[in-house]
């Protein structure tokens, strides 16, 4: 039987393939939102070089569910109290917070945010000697979080926290430790909170542990943002830790009228250092398709524990050999060539179409503006020029052309390198997702395509928009990682 299918496997592959849909069959509605995670680093300062670039990049992308991640490497960006109140004084500060914050703020007026202040203050964890915070706010120290214990192991000293930095940004101040008002004059509103990030690296918590931390937070939160709803586990190698869903999907183990709305979990590809370009696309789509095997196992205790709750895939990516060290002493970070952004976008983009297809909720690329010292193999932009690359255009085709509320139906690509999705949209147009997984071009037929148009990310558009082209005939051709949305004409419509 298989060598049966030999000459027509060789054929797909070397030659012309067929993309068949059955625009008849649907499978399911989406409800998959594709979007991205923004997190805090010097280059969103207003004194950055590439600030207002960064900023009209993100606005120009206008996503829903964006993921905003004050996070450890820089204390002063992201944690509002880096002392413990002394001496009837409290630390209490956001003048290097605020800038990045309400610029983030004002970039996604009008769509949905989740905010995740990541980081807890380091003294509220038992710990030898205090940690020093870098006198240099653009510093990067990845050294801050020491400790996995809580000196008050209820939570109820962490939820403080938040309840009262959430208060600052949505009911114009709060009243610290000792009675002292603050007022910051802001009412925004937070529609979905994030509980830490990836606590099974940073202080390596329990599940038990995280979710006292998360029943804490939440009930906290609720009472000075009632409408605020929670992501929880946010988990950095879900494959390695299933327990960690088990424990926390269990309503069992949560006090009562906590919500769960949401988990969240992470994934980036990651080569071999001895590995070249050429070698990292077999390597990345290996990677992705075991970890689609994760999400559906994840998926199964989800749907058996806590049916109703939704999943965020909010970190998706791929970090370079060296980028899988940051923080290391002397780790440098190589040269990344041009062709890595597409191959990098060609993944999120075979990722998004798959967590589609199983009804994951929000699909989030990682991140806007990463840079040496800080994970330059994830940035979305060039960070000497804030100039967009492969991988924000991927996202910004995808954003514009699928989404919830398309009708996914049956398709087939003969080519085991070309992956596709067929949807019908919101408004009716039948179009297809084409993600070329290889640095070759792909030969392909789309019955019923002629007249219709081809929106495409490849190697030749490199830093640019996506270009735009009518087709002239049911024969497309595929570019080196090549991400498409193909929408066939109106005329000859079943």
């Amino acid at each position: 039987m298989l060598l049966s299918l030999a000459p027509a496997i060789v054929l797909a592959q070397s030659g012309t393939a067929t993309v068949t849909v059955q625009w008849d069959k649907p499978i399911r509605v989406s409800k998959t939102t594709p979007t991205l995670q923004v997190v805090v680093n010097p280059l969103l300062r207003r004194s950055s070089p590439i600030h207002d670039q960064v900023f009209m990049a993100l606005k120009n992308m206008h996503a829903d569910y964006v993921r905003f991640v004050p996070w450890l490497p820089y204390p002063d960006l992201g944690i509002a109290e880096l002392s413990p109140p002394l001496n009837g004084k409290t630390s209490w500060d956001f003048s290097l917070i605020d800038p990045i914050t309400t610029d983030f703020f004002d970039a996604t007026e009008g769509h949905s945010t989740v905010l995740n202040f990541s980081t807890i203050p380091e003294w509220m964890f038992k710990e030898e000697k205090p940690v020093a915070v870098p006198s240099d706010p653009n510093a990067v120290d990845w050294s801050y979080e020491q400790g996995a214990e809580l000196l008050d192991p209820s939570g109820q000293e962490v939820a403080a926290y938040y309840a009262r930095l959430v208060s600052w940004y949505t009911r114009g101040g709060f009243t610290d430790e000792l009675g002292v008002e603050h007022h910051s004059g802001y009412s925004y509103d937070i529609p979905y909170w994030e509980v830490l990030n990836e606590p099974d690296y940073e202080h390596g918590l329990s599940p038990a542990q995280y979710t006292t931390i998360y029943d804490s937070v939440a009930r906290a939160i609720h009472n000075v943002s009632p409408n605020t709803q929670f992501v929880g586990v946010s988990l950095a190698a879900p494959s390695k830790n299933p327990q960690f869903f088990e424990y926390f999907l269990n309503p069992a183990h949560h006090e009562s009228g906590i919500p769960l709305d949401y988990i969240s979990y992470h994934f980036y590809a990651v080569p071999e250092a001895d590995e070249d370009p050429e070698t990292q696309q077999h390597t990345f789509f290996a990677q992705a398709d075991g970890f689609l095997n994760v999400v559906r196992y994840i998926e199964s205790i989800r749907a058996r524990l806590s049916p109703q709750t939704k999943t965020m895939i909010n970190e998706i990516g791929s970090i370079s050999a060296e980028g899988a060290n940051q923080g290391a002493p002397g780790e440098k970070s190589a040269p990344i060539p041009d062709s890595y952004w597409n191959l990098s976008g060609a993944l999120y983009a075979y990722l998004f179409g798959e967590l589609t297809r199983m009804g994951i909720d929000v699909v989030g690329e990682s991140q806007l503006v990463g840079y040496p010292t800080q994970f330059p193999s994830v940035s979305m932009l060039n960070w000497n020029t804030g100039q967009p690359n492969a991988r924000y255009w991927v996202l910004k085709l995808l954003r514009e052309n699928f989404g919830p509320g398309d009708t996914l139906v049956e398709n087939h690509s003969e080519s085991r390198f070309v992956y596709s999705m067929a949807v019908v949209s919101r408004e009716g147009k039948r179009r297809l997702l084409l993600v070329n997984k290889r640095d070759r071009s792909a030969a392909l037929v789309i019955p019923g395509a002629a007249e219709g148009t081809e929106e495409f990310v490849d190697e030749t558009t490199a830093f640019e928009p996506p270009v735009t082209m009518r087709l002239k005939s049911d024969a497309i051709t595929l570019g080196a990682f090549c991400v498409a949305a193909v929408t066939l004409p109106e005329s000859g419509r079943p």
